[in-house]
């Protein structure tokens, strides 16, 4: 009787461990079958836009900067500009006293105003005037201070430029008169339009990188725009606009041969797998490109999600590529 209890027993026990296999076996498959249709994401063809550009950071300076010193040392008696203040050649921005003038109008104010009304009359001051169209960007004198003929009293810019830094490997796409966007650190959602102006000659070595000084002109500065304030300039390379674009994540290339796994559409009832495309990009950005031929708006491609397949797995899914065959291939 024991000995039948037992025999029961272990029946029991190893058909129960028989079924616990096959049902982690089945949910073990059925789990993989999961990962692997969730491996892939769908990409729906559509339009948009594709822009190749490059970014750079610099700093706001007068293109020409011009210090007025005066002609002789002396004393400021009136100053008719102000910082910010556009003036023209010829206009005059100050009124100065020589030591000698100055020394006189000193003794003649002891002895009353219409002293010093004649000898202002007598001895004129001398007049300081702008020679350039420009703003004046620095004021470094009132009325009354004296100053020597070193000392720069009044500073004018004719223009406001961004001298950026760009790296050489990306100078060859940046030309004269290339379209560019000024964005100022201290105002980032004012972009300013801008055009590049020059591209230096000589190199700069920018923690040990060299680096090619390109000068950026805006093309209707803001009032807000200062001389020494941070910009980051964004170069616009090329651009298309309303194009075919697939996302790179899905474009896969195999020696000069550019394709994409395509979706079967419902019509299409021969084959349940996936098709691989052959087709032609043009403009990438790094992130798009735009399709030249072989979709067309609508289509939906595949993208792997997750890592690099073995290669097992890769003979045996349609999603994988070929690997590239001596080299590796166009890179667009």
């Amino acid at each position: 009787m024991i000995a039948s209890r037992k025999k029961n027993l272990i029946i029991t026990a190893a058909l129960l461990a028989i079924l616990s296999l096959v049902s982690t076996w089945y949910f073990s498959k059925e789990t993989e079958a999961e990962k692997e249709a969730k491996s892939f994401k769908r990409l729906t063809i559509a339009r948009g836009d594709v822009e190749i550009s490059i970014r750079a950071t610099g700093t706001v300076q007068p293109e020409n900067r011009l210090e007025i010193k005066p002609p002789i040392a002396g004393r400021i008696e009136s100053v008719l500009a102000r910082e910010g203040q556009r003036v023209s050649r010829g206009q005059i921005l100050a009124w100065m006293s020589s030591t000698e003038r100055a020394a006189v109008l000193d003794a003649a104010r002891a002895k009353g105003a219409e002293e010093v009304s004649r000898w202002e009359e007598l001895y004129r001051a001398t007049p300081i005037v702008s020679p350039i169209n420009g703003t004046l960007i620095l004021r470094s004198v009132e009325p009354g201070q004296t100053f020597t003929s070193a000392d720069p009293i009044l500073v004018l810019s004719d223009r406001l430029t961004v001298k950026a830094q760009v790296d050489e490997t990306d100078l060859a796409q940046v030309k004269s008169g290339l379209t560019a966007i000024i964005t100022l650190d201290a105002y980032p959602k004012s972009p300013i339009a801008a055009k590049v102006a020059r591209i230096a000659f000589e190199a700069k070595a920018v923690n040990n990188v060299t680096m090619y000084e390109v000068d950026v002109t805006p093309q209707a500065p803001p009032e807000t725009m200062r001389s020494g304030m941070t910009a980051t300039v964004r170069f616009e390379v090329a651009s298309k606009k309303d194009v075919l674009i697939v996302p790179n994540e899905a474009v896969r290339t195999d020696g000069r041969e550019t394709s994409v796994m395509i979706e079967n559409s419902k019509a299409n009832k021969s084959s349940s797998e996936p098709q691989k495309t052959v087709i032609e990009l043009g403009l990438s950005d790094g992130k798009v490109s735009e399709i030249i031929s072989g979709l067309k708006e609508g289509d939906v491609v595949l993208a792997r999600t997750l890592g690099e397949s073995s290669s097992s797995d890769r003979a045996s899914n349609p999603f994988m590529p070929s690997p590239p065959r001596g080299g590796r291939g166009n890179r667009r």
